[in-house]
């Protein structure tokens, strides 16, 4: 096998075990063996199963950041930016509940550090790519209030993520975020 069909099986591997058992109870022997190759191969492409997991969530992100930016449908601003942020706070919830599982996330130290450091990728993708676009994004102190919506959800979303205790609470919560709290959060932005 070439390296990069290797690294494709790896990662196919590690997704389809992650989104089955979760992050946490997925070992490397595993996806070797689901990848059918020997466990130090993935050393040798993936410095651990952090770090597989890591490249599967921005290749996940990327793709959806890139869907979100063409999504846009020619709606008002505030309309645009309620739409946006509900979206990524989706794609969020996505990732933490197929990909890593909520077990790690509330039982891990490291989850918490790790998934600062995802949302805080996530966030520059974001930024970045429709910053590149024209129209309604070109519209002065996009960015910045952009940044600032994409900032306040993320803490919103996390905290409820991590102090809920079912997926359903989870699901109620995030009703009540779009309906309670995403409409003031656009307004305040709106202002900036």
């Amino acid at each position: 096998m070439e390296a990069e069909k290797i690294k494709e099986s790896i990662k196919r591997a590690a997704q389809d075990l992650f989104r089955k058992f979760g992050y946490h109870k997925t070992s490397v022997n595993e996806i070797a063996k689901k990848a059918k190759i020997a466990k130090a191969t993935i050393y040798k492409y993936f410095d651990s199963k952090e770090a597989v997991l890591h490249v599967l969530l921005m290749d996940y992100i990327q793709t959806s950041v890139n869907e979100l930016v063409h999504s846009h449908s020619g709606e008002d601003e505030e309309a645009h930016l309620n739409s946006l942020i509900m979206k990524t706070c989706r794609l969020s919830y996505t990732v933490c509940n197929e990909f890593i599982g909520w077990d790690f996330i509330r039982e891990s130290a490291n989850s918490q550090e790790f998934l600062k450091n995802l949302s805080n990728e996530l966030e520059e993708l974001l930024v970045s790519a429709f910053s590149q676009l024209g129209g309604i994004r070109k519209q002065e102190n996009y960015q910045q209030r952009l940044r600032f919506l994409i900032k306040c959800s993320k803490s919103i979303v996390f905290s409820f993520a991590f102090t809920s205790v079912s997926d359903s609470d989870v699901r109620k919560n995030f009703v009540s975020f779009q309906k309670e709290i995403l409409p003031y959060l656009v307004k305040a932005a709106m202002t900036i």
